[in-house]
């Protein structure tokens, strides 16, 4: 009697990984987040508990600050902009040999220098050109499609003006760590947040949330006016101009505007009808954005009249836990999905994740707030790490196996 036995399950490979850029790049950009993270949480508890761990070559906030900027979330960000830049312009798809190159550079500099915070001190510095090496080939392969393009398309145009700020910030880090002045790196960390990836989160938004909705959404009217972004693009130069000059007092001139913006997107973008949870966590988590914007003018408004720099850091982690964050799951969950031959849902573990980051998020503003702030920081360093770990196990083995639907990609 001849006895069928099932099917085996795809089997996993790391050549899957070279298959597209998204599975590369994602793939580094969720092992770096466990990895950066990890690594905070534990020098939090370190400093909370009394306990030593190696110095680090610079200080470790502005370190840490730096790998989340440049290292963790720009892995995503070029995953995503080496896929769909071909397909905004119409040109053939990017091989292996465009973005290997550029996974192998951030993903090697962020383990070089994660090793230089462990004692191997000489590993810093090959970590930062490495990461130079990455962000440079990136930069150079985006912008040679931008040169082929037969139109323009300014959403493309907009996300690579972001890169190129975020190349500079990286230059002023790597200046910094060379000799020059403790100012670029502050200036480096400032050009992170809103140079490069605010920028980029919000042209993003603005050429595919409407897009999303009026495919799923009857009766949905897109609303993507290239005034909305121009304008957010001044007012983020004015916020940043008005940080790098340490003029707190008066960031309310810029951040007023972009709150009323905010609103106006939310509320324009958001869906009237029934959506489906793939697309509701992109709106939720963009209703982090005014949020984050009311608690930078609150605090601007308190230092004009009082001196007061309330709330400290609340306003920076409102941005990168809540909106960063948050948008990061619902992005890299549908990109996922869709570019895997996957159902396109939310799946479980996803909205564990997204549910967990809004807890995460709220817990880290408030810790401003509450006594024994370094407490609180080290519970939602470790929420960070709990949100986060289930998710990046399943996307991780999505990415060493072959498509669900048999197709290449």
């Amino acid at each position: 009697m001849h006895i069928v036995s099932p099917p085996s399950s795809p089997r996993m490979s790391p050549a899957q990984l070279a298959q597209a850029p998204h599975r590369l790049m994602f793939f580094i950009g969720a092992g770096n987040l466990l990895l950066a993270m990890l690594w905070w949480a534990a020098w939090l508890a370190a400093q909370r508990g009394g306990w030593q761990m190696p110095q680090t070559a610079v200080y470790a906030g502005w370190l840490h600050a730096f790998v989340m900027q440049y290292l963790v979330f720009p892995s995503f960000i070029f995953g995503f902009l080496l896929t769909v830049f071909p397909r905004w312009m119409g040109l053939a798809e990017l091989s292996r040999w465009h973005y290997v190159p550029v996974g192998a550079g951030l993903m090697g500099g962020q383990l070089a220098i994660l090793l230089s915070t462990l004692g191997w001190e000489a590993a810093f510095v090959v970590g930062l050109f490495m990461a130079l090496a990455g962000w440079s080939a990136g930069l150079i392969i985006l912008g040679r499609l931008l040169k082929a393009e037969p139109g323009r398309t300014w959403h493309a145009r907009s996300c690579f003006a972001a890169l190129l700020l975020g190349w500079l910030g990286l230059l002023a880090f790597i200046a910094f760590v060379l000799g020059a002045s403790p100012l670029l790196a502050f200036a480096s960390i400032k050009i992170g947040g809103f140079g490069l990836l605010l920028p980029v989160y919000l042209t993003v938004a603005h050429r595919m949330f409407p897009f999303f909705a009026a495919n799923v959404v009857p009766g949905y009217t897109a609303w993507r006016p290239l005034g909305w972004l121009a304008a957010a693009w001044a007012l983020l130069m004015a916020h940043l101009a008005l940080e790098l000059a340490h003029a707190y007092a008066w960031l309310w001139l810029a951040d007023v505007p972009l709150l009323l913006l905010s609103l106006l997107a939310l509320w324009r973008w958001w869906p009237r009808g029934r959506m489906p949870g793939l697309l509701a966590v992109l709106f939720i988590g963009l209703a982090w954005m005014p949020v984050t914007f009311a608690l930078y003018v609150t605090q601007s408004v308190g230092y004009l009249l009082s001196g007061d720099f309330m709330f400290g850091r609340a306003p920076m982690h409102a941005l990168f836990i809540g909106f960063f964050g948050s948008l990061l799951v619902a992005m890299v969950t549908r990109v996922t999905q869709g570019h895997s031959g996957l159902p396109l849902v939310m799946p479980k573990v996803a909205w564990f994740a997204f549910v967990a980051i809004q807890v995460v998020a709220a817990m880290r503003v408030a810790a401003e707030l509450l006594p024994d702030t370094l407490l609180w920081q080290c519970v939602a360093a470790v929420g960070w790490l709990l949100a986060f770990a289930p998710w990046v196990a399943r996307i991780g083995r999505i990415y060493l196996s072959p498509r669900a639907d048999g197709r290449r990609g």
